[in-house]
């Protein structure tokens, strides 16, 4: 049988060493506890006096969702293997019975292909051991030295992330942009959600350098210019922080935002500034101003927290991370155009010659191998 270009020799023992990384990755993510934990955590939801303390209440059941989501695609994760498994079978009957199934046969290339990919991610799972990597999170694009180029390029930046984010099936919302002065972004802040989120995205924090030939200068010379991408683990649960109104400065503008291609329209746009630490958040697409400024308090408060957590531990300073000029000599990545094509991370020593890939969100392996670093594997 003349099998579809991708599909391994022996398929079935493609699918076997698959399923021995999945029955490893069971014992090192210890997913008997989670398993017990869920348990433990739906018999105290269904309590009926649960909610007589709200608090408690709402601790629980997040985290309830948070361990159920674990233990719900593992078992995914283990049906799929299985499926895969019947389905090679199926593919190899079909063959040695003389009437091969060629569409089957794509079927299972494809199938094993979406395996490695998900095996891949549970094996990432045991990079992730802070805190706060689980959680959302809050970035921020900020155009550096380049003038109208970097302005542009915190723009390339921004609709990068997205792209990434959409490739994973992460919801974001940009709840402020401000425009370039002939082109691009100064700034965008936008949320991220989804699963590790913020462990994800903190290997991103630092200051990205991009080389092409520049659109904006009439001798398309060729132009450095440079973009830095901030990340806060997002709190929605921010009781815990004190913010005293009589600290803060509160602005309310129109919004003068790029339109749909960033933000929504509002005339209740809110610019939030926390005098004592100099910190300014600012929201505006929401609907009203009391769901901007909401919003913005909500982040606020994040960025208080985490500033907070710097100083009182210092093994979470990376949460903070190392603020360097966004400029030459402080770049963590190279994103070369011309007069070749090559991204780099300068820490990883990773590259690729495929930038389109990259700049249309194709991030996951610098992600990996930054985890992988910063872990010592």
């Amino acid at each position: 049988m003349a099998l579809p270009e991708g599909l391994p020799g022996d398929p079935a023992a493609e699918i076997d060493a698959l399923a021995q990384r999945v029955a490893d990755a069971e014992m090192y993510l210890d997913m008997a506890a989670a398993r017990a934990r869920r348990d433990e955590l739906a018999q105290e939801a269904a309590r009926p006096d649960l909610w007589d303390d709200q608090e408690q209440a709402r601790t629980v059941t997040t985290e309830l969702g948070r361990v159920a989501e674990v233990v719900d695609r593992f078992d995914a994760l283990l049906r799929a293997v299985g499926d895969a498994k019947v389905l090679a079978e199926l593919v190899r009957e079909a063959s040695d019975g003389g009437s091969p199934d060629e569409s089957l046969a794509k079927e299972l290339v494809a199938t094993i292909e979406t395996l490695r990919t998900r095996v891949g991610r549970l094996e990432l799972e045991s990079l992730f051991s802070g805190e706060y990597d689980g959680r959302d999170a809050v970035c921020e694009v900020h155009a550096g030295a380049g003038g109208t180029d970097a302005q542009d390029w915190a723009e390339m930046l921004l609709r990068m992330y997205q792209r990434w984010a959409e490739r994973r099936g992460f919801a974001v919302e940009v709840d402020e942009a401000t425009p370039g002065q002939e082109a691009g972004l100064l700034s965008a802040t936008f949320i991220v959600r989804g699963r590790h989120a913020y462990g994800l995205l903190a290997t991103e924090r630092g200051v990205h350098r991009l080389v092409r030939m520049s659109p904006f200068d009439s001798q398309h010379r060729r132009q450095t210019s440079f973009a830095s991408l901030d990340v806060t683990p997002f709190l929605e649960d921010v009781s815990e922080v004190e913010i005293d109104e009589k600290e803060l400065r509160i602005d309310t503008y129109r919004s003068s935002g790029a339109g749909g291609q960033h933000v929504n329209k509002t005339d209740s746009a809110v610019r939030i500034t926390h005098e004592p630490t100099g910190i300014v958040v600012a929201v505006q697409n929401e609907r009203s101003q009391h769901q901007n400024k909401a919003k913005a308090m909500q982040i606020l408060a994040a960025k208080l927290a985490e500033r907070a957590r710097a100083e009182r531990q210092a093994e979470l300073e990376s949460l903070g991370g190392e603020r360097a000029d966004n400029a030459w000599g402080n770049q963590i990545r190279s994103y070369v155009l011309a007069p070749y094509q090559l991204v780099k991370d300068l820490r990883t020593g990773m590259e690729t010659g495929n930038v389109d890939a990259v700049l249309d969100g194709d991030l996951d392996d610098f992600m990996e191998a930054e985890l992988r670093r910063l872990r010592g594997s």
